[in-house]
């Protein structure tokens, strides 16, 4: 077996340290210290005191010290004994003469001032000085040489020893994503394969899907993938403090690709560099719009034949520049939405792998209960699971500690040391047994799940959690009104039991409001107003593009588009508090079993009204759920 080349280790390099100087001018002190001879510190009347007494034996003036030797009494008590010592000198016009007077041998000295004025004037300064330039450039990311990393892409290079590389296998979820960068891997291995046909390779990749869905889990698997270099940046680390320096680094980071090409470059979070422009406060002169035009221009004037394919990803492709998406910069764009049925449960088969899961558990049955999950939630319910094994000191993780993980995830942990009064908690019984009834009774509305009363998260007092049993994308006219119903139910069951209302529907209200707008002006369900849409359906409104938009409508529709919004809410309303009021009996009997027992599964609540629907439920974009809340 043919034995691996082993590595030349490099030098050690020898680098210049602060704390060096700071030791070597310590021990030259100290040095000087035990050279000099110990002097006795005395007043300058004691030395005139000495000298008239005949006792100082020699003299050394200078303009600050007089130092010398004065004789005394020895110890014993024979003989005298020689002493140094050291006083102020003042100005004393009389003081030589009496030195001659008295033949004592005297010498002037110059004092040396030039260590004192090399550290006052210029060590300390420069000490503060090099400090601070440690700290700030530290900051800015500029080691070693501060002034020549100004412009330098901080930018990753996974090489293919990276320890824990994450491939293809460790992807899940999302098949189709996979197969559209298996081939722009194959792009880059075999070019040739695609080039005889006249096919170019593709310049950029786009990224696209909410966050948690695996962007850059899937950019991570391209490095594993690839037997080509792969490098990692965020969008973010392109624009620091100084003008022009994200579009140096832009720079610098197509010639380090260019030089190792081919490989692939990829852009994490590229909207916080790549946002439309001329939205900006700056204008044309934007920091961040002057790096954009920098990425455009590296990304139109590079051959696709160097092979460097450019990867990015963003949760917001609605406020990028259209420039960027145009076809020969980013020629492929790859949706990577949230997983369906049969990803979910490939993704918890791959976060299982370091769990010890008991034999009964199926997670096929975890799946089905966590729609509109995304990679991430479903991590982090597997992690969640095995804490809660833990904590419950057992031996593998069971199907209560996965139900306890999901509630958990969609409405947080439990609140056991919020202490709800006995008044409180029937109104949140009654509350949530009338969303759970509605919710039963109604032929459109996804199958109850679970009813709790216990405090949860930061507001919840109670929930009910509604799972759709089949994958479904689109939704009638007949889920929404039934939906709308069921999210009333709360509110309508508190005003029909006690007479009056409570802020637990805070959370119900938000939803409903919503839900009915965009059922007159997005879906164009209205009867009244007919199949048309009002007002522009962006995303999150960002400085500059909203400001100047103009209203899409008259004020006289915006009267009508009112006006239906709370027809809907309304009789949504009385259609619940009259499904209530024919099944009054039902809802004191869900209620007090509720109080009772504090939580219900599906299961009991069906066998407690005595009904069963027959109609399968549908996925939505997220989790069916009804939250009391304490407003």
């Amino acid at each position: 077996m043919a034995k691996k080349p082993q590595k030349k280790l490099k030098p050690n390099k020898t680098t210049f340290s602060i704390g060096y100087l700071f030791l070597f001018l310590l021990v030259m002190y100290a040095l000087q210290m035990m050279v000099s001879p110990r002097a006795e510190e005395i007043t300058y009347t004691q030395f005139k005191e000495y000298l008239k007494n005949g006792d100082i034996v020699d003299v050394t003036v200078s303009p600050d010290l007089i130092r010398g030797r004065y004789r005394k009494p020895a110890a014993e008590g024979v003989g005298f004994e020689e002493v140094a010592f050291a006083t102020v000198s003042v100005q004393d016009t009389k003081l030589v003469e009496e030195l001659e007077a008295r033949h004592i041998s005297f010498k002037g000295e110059i004092e040396n001032t030039f260590l004192k004025t090399f550290l006052m004037w210029w060590f300390f300064p420069l000490a503060m000085m090099a400090v601070g330039w440690f700290f700030i450039f530290r900051r800015m990311g500029g080691v070693g040489a501060p002034f020549m990393s100004f412009g330098k892409a901080k930018i990753k290079l996974y090489a293919e020893s990276d320890s824990e590389k994450v491939t293809f296998a460790d992807v899940a979820g999302c098949d189709e994503a996979k197969e559209e960068l298996k081939e722009v891997i194959d792009f880059l291995s075999n070019p040739e394969r695609f080039q005889k046909l006249g096919g170019k390779i593709p310049k950029g990749v786009l990224l696209i899907g909410p966050p948690g869905t695996g962007k850059t889990l899937l950019a991570k698997a391209v490095a594993g993938e690839a037997d080509v270099p792969f490098f990692s940046i965020s969008g973010s680390d392109f624009v620091e403090m100084f003008v022009g320096m994200g579009a140096a680094r832009v720079r610098d980071m197509f010639e380090q690709a260019k030089e190792r090409a081919p490989c692939i470059v990829f852009i994490d979070e590229i909207d916080s560099v790549g946002r439309q422009r001329g939205t900006g406060l700056g204008g044309g002169h934007d920091e961040r719009e002057q790096t954009l035009n920098q990425l455009l221009a590296e990304m139109d004037g590079f051959s696709s034949k160097k092979g460097v394919i450019i990867m990015a990803a963003t949760n917001r492709p609605d406020v990028l520049d259209v420039a960027l998406l145009r076809p020969g910069r980013f020629d492929r764009q790859i949706t990577v939405d949230r997983p369906d049925l049969l990803g979910r449960e490939a993704i918890l088969n791959v976060h299982k792998r370091n769990v010890k899961l008991a034999p009964d558990i199926d997670l096929k049955v975890v799946a089905k209960r966590t729609p509109g999950f995304s990679g991430a939630d479903l991590a982090n319910v597997v992690n969640e699971a095995a804490l809660l094994a833990a904590r419950r000191d057992k031996e593998a993780v069971e199907m209560p500690e996965f139900e306890d993980a999901i509630d958990r995830v969609i409405a947080g942990p439990e609140r056991k040391s919020r202490v709800m009064s006995e008044d409180e908690k029937r109104t949140v019984a009654y509350h949530e047994s009338g969303h759970a009834l509605i919710a039963a009774f109604l032929p459109h509305a996804d199958p109850v799940h679970k009813v709790s009363i216990i405090p949860r998260g930061a507001a919840a007092l109670g929930y009910t959690l509604q799972l759709p049993t089949e994958d479904r994308y689109l939704t009638t006219e007949s889920e929404i009104m039934d939906t709308l119903c069921v999210l009333l139910g709360g509110r309508a069951a508190e005003s029909m039991v006690f007479g009056e209302v409570s802020t637990g529907a805070h959370n119900d209200l938000e939803k409903v409001t919503r839900l009915a707008r965009d059922y007159v002006c997005r879906f164009g369900m209205s009867t009244k107003l007919g199949p048309q849409t009002f007002g522009r359906q962006s995303g999150n409104i960002f400085l500059g593009h909203d400001l100047v938009q103009e209203k899409e409508y008259s004020e006289k529709t915006a009267i009508l588009i009112d006006e239906e919004v709370s027809r809907i809410v309304r009789e949504g309303y009385d259609r619940a508090y009259k499904l209530l009021s024919d099944n009054k009996d039902k809802l004191e009997l869900l209620a007090r079993k509720l109080e009772e027992r504090e939580l219900l599964d599906g299961e009991e609540v069906v066998e407690l009204l005595g009904v069963k629907k027959e109609k399968k439920g549908r996925e939505k974009e997220a989790v069916g759920i009804t939250l009391s809340e304490n407003k």
